[in-house]
């Protein structure tokens, strides 16, 4: 066993967010995967409180894997105690974390960065309930949540009011394209290959992401060889624009509908990037890194060897 085998590294997992159980089972899978390869691992459930969760991180680990989803975990807060303690961790920094998890921030840097948004904007409840936002049919998605929570898609002649209790006072309401899903993981600087989700449903929702048959992963995609490779580009392009590190995971939609009709080639829309992709028996980045080769117990060593705080 080397050296570096011998890293004792503390798991956050589950946390507060409504993402929690998510969170739980990427990082139960994480924490058994390191200890195969031979780690010191402490599994933790971190209170909200910093104070406590300090104190549960000392004596201080020699990395942090973040295996939280959502709020608290995604945004950039615990990022920043971690530097503020200066303990390494896994996936992105306090900067990347909290523009990437601010959708309609991310949008701004995707854009200026030449990369393919949807038209959209943050608008009130009262504009959503009073239907004056945008000709249906849109989306409407909390600014900062990830896994699909909160988001609604609402469709020509939808009663808007069946959905108020789901609205914030401010969303993110964006154009709907139709098409295909399609995802990317990014390891480092490099894309693993690009994924198509078929769901069981309607489209990828929380349940389709995370329940045991809930969608299909189609890895790898079948697209036009000049889409897969533009998919691709998008991902680690949007990847250094955030400023993310380790590994993260861009959302973007083919809109191929008018291809059979003669309308030219599809376009792809970045949708986000997942700083804290999930990590459970049925998540998108240990398929990609599966598909190149790349086993779940390597994946979740590499992300802890490349650990780093910020300065």
């Amino acid at each position: 066993m080397t050296e570096a085998r011998k890293k004792r590294v503390a798991v956050l997992m589950g946390g507060w967010s409504a993402e929690r159980e998510v969170s739980l089972s990427s990082g139960r899978g994480c924490a058994e995967a390191l200890r195969e390869k031979g780690y010191d691992v402490v599994e933790i459930d971190p209170p909200r409180d910093p104070a406590a969760l300090a104190g549960l991180l000392t004596p201080k680990p020699d990395v942090v894997f973040n295996a939280l989803h959502g709020r608290g975990g995604e945004d950039g807060h615990i990022q920043a105690l971690l530097n503020l303690m200066g303990i390494s961790y896994t996936h992105s920094g306090l900067l990347a974390s909290a523009v990437a998890m601010d959708k309609p921030m991310a949008k701004t840097v995707f854009a200026a960065a030449g990369l393919p948004v949807v038209e959209g904007r943050v608008a009130s409840r009262e504009e959503i309930l009073a239907e004056t936002v945008m000709p249906a049919p849109y989306v409407v998605k909390p600014a900062n949540e990830g896994s699909s929570v909160g988001v609604i898609i609402v469709r020509e002649g939808q009663n808007h009011v069946l959905a108020a209790e789901q609205l914030k006072d401010e969303m993110l309401v964006e154009r709907f394209i139709p098409g295909r899903e399609i995802t990317v993981a990014v390891m480092g600087d490099k894309a693993l290959g690009v994924i198509e989700i078929v769901s069981r449903g309607t489209w990828y929702d929380y349940e389709a992401k995370y329940a045991v048959g809930g969608s299909t992963h189609i890895c790898p995609a079948q697209l036009p060889p000049a889409t897969y490779a533009e998919a691709e580009r998008i991902a680690v392009t949007a990847h250094q624009a955030l400023g993310c590190r380790g590994v993260s995971r861009a959302d973007l939609r083919y809109d191929d509908t008018g291809t059979d009709t003669g309308a030219g080639p599809g376009k792809l829309y970045l949708l986000e990037v997942n700083t804290q992709p999930g990590m459970t028996p049925t998540s998108l980045v240990p398929d990609a890194a599966r598909a190149a080769g790349i086993s779940y117990a390597d994946l979740c060593a590499w992300m802890v060897e490349s650990a780093t705080c910020d300065a």
